[in-house]
């Protein structure tokens, strides 16, 4: 590499150490320098929290150029790229290998091109932030009747706090940072969350219920600052892409074992784990579904036609 300038790459995060997003990112850290050695000084800030910043900070950072990349909730984009909203729709997509079809597909390409038109940044990836489930510190919830008047944190998402007021929760966005101790303190009664994240940010030691609505299959974007990946050499383009593609299918892995992993080190510990019949999830399908159907319309019809196509390709190409 002599004669050839390094590129420095600030990745960032907000995890802790054993999460699937920590765990990942390493993968994808150890990739990049595995590929392109001497050509890259790789640095991975696992958690900017760490130094007192928002999780939510990544994003403007990154935007800023202060990170050259980061993972984030697409949740948090969706104002700004209305079309996000595709995988906020609550109980629509069955589970992992028809939301991952959709994000490797004409979909994920669609949306991709999106984000680049209309921000700062380029998504280089699509990560599993998983698959969500209710806990409560107020007892157990099985029907949405028992949801009502509790105090949930969500996401800072208008169609996320839409369909939870309409389970009766009273909705209230928190920034991940500030959660635990939103929890310990009963600032709010629920959250929902993947089991991974319940689990080691401690949420279980006051919530001792845990419904598995898997309600959503949260997606994490890999972004990176446009103008930065415009400028990287075309050597480095092409091994950061073959090493986030490495840390993907890494991090998709991590995060579906890390539900079974999980859920036995919560039972273990006593928590309730509530698996819904056919009926009681149903339930909350119904309650929710006026919702989901006001989200759903302010896509355009071919955006939905493209959603609804590669689904439906996803269900048949999986034998379901």
């Amino acid at each position: 590499m002599i004669g050839t300038a390094m590129t420095s790459i600030r990745f960032g995060g907000y995890q802790g150490d054993q999460s699937v997003h920590t765990r990942g990112g390493r993968v994808f850290c150890e990739a990049v320098k595995r590929i392109l050695g001497d050509a890259v000084d790789m640095q991975f800030e696992e958690s900017v929290t760490a130094r007192g910043r928002k999780a939510a900070d990544l994003l403007s950072m990154t935007e800023s150029g202060e990170l050259d990349g980061c993972y984030f909730s697409s949740s948090y984009l969706a104002k700004r790229v209305p079309n996000l909203g595709l995988f906020d729709q609550h109980f629509v997509v069955p589970d992992r290998p028809a939301a991952y079809a959709l994000l490797d597909g004409k979909l994920g390409e669609s949306l991709a091109q999106d984000v680049a038109q209309r921000t700062g940044y380029v998504v280089l990836g699509y990560w599993d932030n998983g698959l969500r489930q209710i806990s409560s510190g107020r007892g157990p919830i099985r029907t949405p009747a028992h949801c009502a008047g509790l105090k949930i944190r969500t996401l800072a998402s208008n169609d996320h706090q839409r369909v939870f007021a309409a389970l009766g929760f009273e909705p209230k966005a928190i920034d991940v940072r500030d959660l635990p101790e939103a929890v310990a303190s009963f600032q709010v009664d629920a959250q929902e969350n993947p089991l991974t994240n319940i689990y080691n940010f401690g949420l279980h030691k006051t919530h001792r219920h845990i419904t598995l609505t898997r309600h959503l299959l949260g997606v994490a974007l890999v972004l990176f600052n446009k103008e930065r990946v415009a400028a990287w050499s075309e050597l480095v383009r092409t091994g950061v892409t073959a090493a986030l593609a490495e840390a993907t299918a890494a991090q998709r892995g991590f995060a579906e074992r890390d539900d079974t992993i999980c859920a036995e080190k919560l039972r273990a510990d006593g928590v309730e784990l509530i698996e819904l019949s056919a009926t009681e999830r149903n339930a909350f399908v119904a309650a929710t579904q006026g919702e989901v159907a006001t989200t759903r319309s302010a896509f355009s019809t071919d955006l939905l036609a493209l959603f609804d196509q590669e689904l439906a390709k996803a269900a048949g190409g999986l034998g379901r």
